[in-house]
């Protein structure tokens, strides 16, 4: 995988998860004072858009980092990094696919089971890229360890 490729993949991740969760956290958590109050917070809309607007960008790196990267592991079993990798890869799919669902879906009860999927599949995916990305960074630094070990001897 490229330099670019992971830092726009992570950037972008990191994006979609803060505006999703700071969208959230305007809507469900925080009570207005205003009884006929549309929002439950100013940024609440704002949140919503830079959500719905990074989203596709995610998913645009997701399907080139898919090609250079994802489908090159899938076939190795002894990865040190694989179970995240594969964890991540289905709940990004999860989440995709109900994000997109939740902009068509009218039905409130489909509706409700849907922010559920979509909320808990975003939260597994976060959660558990950074741990993939954590766990990478070390195996990075382990063999580059041995590498100057070897080069040394």
């Amino acid at each position: 995988m490229k330099t670019w490729e992971r830092w726009t993949f992570g950037l972008l991740a990191m994006g979609v998860a803060v505006t999703g969760a700071a969208y959230f956290w305007m809507k469900y958590l925080v009570v207005s004072d205003d009884p006929f109050a549309v929002v439950n917070h100013p940024w609440q809309g704002a949140m919503l858009a830079a959500h719905v607007v990074l989203a596709p960008a995610l998913i645009l790196m997701f399907g080139i980092l898919l090609n250079g990267h994802v489908l090159r592991k899938l076939g190795a079993r002894n990865m040190p990094n694989r179970r995240s990798g594969l964890v991540s890869f289905w709940m990004f799919a999860v989440m995709t696919v109900s994000g997109y669902l939740l902009q068509v879906v009218t039905a409130d009860a489909w509706l409700r089971a849907l922010i559920a999927l979509h909320v808990a599949s975003g939260t597994v995916f976060s959660v558990v890229y950074g741990a993939h990305l954590i766990i990478s960074v070390r195996i990075a630094r382990v063999q580059a360890a041995r590498r100057i070990q070897i080069e040394a001897a």
